[in-house]
């Protein structure tokens, strides 16, 4: 990655979104000719896909462009699927595609054959491979290493000479690496790695097992601490220990802020998850696209460059996320109106809600 990394904050957010709305301005919301812009994401094993990142790049597009529309697929974690997804798009002429990649190097010729057919590729959270027209994502080695910290804050005493056990991501997803390497950045020389899994399709019940595995082979007093690279993940791991009846349980890591970790956080069964506001890429990723499917160059809205395994010099916004623990979802989560206090304080949660400060 190059180092120009760029802070989409308020102010630069405007100015994105005032360039792409005068484009729109000049159109008078007329002549777009039917522009689609083609949306594929990764799966629905993880819940911000379909909850968070689908309904907001949908308004997003319409905002920016009346005449366009968004064609969307799911590939449910399946890059044959997504293959055929993308292929099918192609064949239907879509403007642009903004392609959330479930597996760089399977897709790879079908991001080729994207642009064969003059059709643009918006590599979404994930950096594909190929020839790709614009990268959107928030930095991965920050995640890792916001990870890493809050974890070595939670252990505590342990924290210089613990043991962690890492249960990362999909190693098929570039992301995975990306964030383990920004966790074993902080991590190494303060503890002890006993054990690290890579978690296929970043599945629940694949990181539950793996925590099986570590108990059983570590046994449940010598694990300190947790890395586990989602939200999803941290769910299966924290079902392992409390089936193994671990007490108390140790921090566990999250990242994505989906409500079910938020509350685990608000009931001390989470440490901490990583909040990515997903409008701030939503709307990065539609303004490239709009401008992109209009035949306009990118200059305006991006001010960074990333290197992929094939093409040099990628325009990209690379986003700052932000770490979250029971202290501060007031003034993250719910500030930025992601959640009410009403949604994350169910009846059963009040009591620790109104521990940790959360209230109306």
């Amino acid at each position: 990655m190059r180092s120009r990394r760029w802070r989409l904050g308020a102010g630069l957010v405007a100015v994105v979104m005032a360039v792409a709305l005068a484009g729109c301005a000049e159109d008078g919301g007329q002549g777009e000719g039917g522009l689609t812009v083609g949306l594929l994401l990764p799966s629905r094993a993880v819940p911000r896909w379909e909850q968070s990142d689908k309904p907001l790049i949908e308004k997003r597009v319409k905002e920016l462009c009346a005449d366009c529309r968004v064609l969307y697929a799911n590939a449910e974690n399946d890059a044959a699927s997504q293959r055929q997804q993308m292929n099918s798009m192609i064949t239907r002429g879509v403007s642009v595609l903004i392609l959330d990649v479930v597996d760089p190097k399977a897709l790879r010729s079908s991001v080729r054959a994207a642009d064969r057919a003059g059709i643009p590729v918006v590599a979404y959270d994930r950096l594909a491979e190929g020839p790709i027209s614009g990268f959107v994502t928030f930095d991965g080695g920050r995640v890792g290493r916001l990870q890493g910290e809050a974890l070595l804050k939670g252990m505590g005493a342990r924290a210089d000479g613990g043991g962690v056990v890492m249960v990362n991501g999909d190693p098929s997803s570039p992301n995975a690496a990306w964030y383990e390497g920004g966790a074993r950045s902080v991590l190494q020389d303060r503890v002890r790695i006993l054990k690290s899994y890579d978690t296929l399709g970043w599945r629940t019940e694949n990181a539950h097992d793996h925590m099986s595995g570590a108990i059983n082979a570590l046994g449940p007093n010598q694990i300190d601490g947790v890395l586990a690279a989602n939200d999803s993940i941290a769910s299966g791991v924290i079902a392992a220990l409390k089936s193994a009846r671990v007490s108390p349980l140790p921090p566990v890591t999250g990242q994505d802020a989906d409500l079910d970790a938020v509350r685990r956080i608000v009931k001390g069964e989470q440490y901490m998850t990583v909040y990515k506001p997903f409008r701030q890429e939503t709307e990065a990723a539609s303004a490239m696209a709009v401008a992109l499917a209009r035949g306009n160059d990118l200059d305006a809205l991006v001010t960074s460059t990333v290197d992929s395994p094939t093409t040099r010099d990628v325009p990209a916004v690379l986003l700052d996320p932000v770490s979250v623990t029971a202290e501060t979802i007031g003034h993250t989560l719910v500030r930025d109106g992601i959640y009410t206090i009403d949604q994350i304080c169910t009846p059963k949660l009040r009591s620790a809600c109104d521990r940790i400060g959360l209230t109306r």
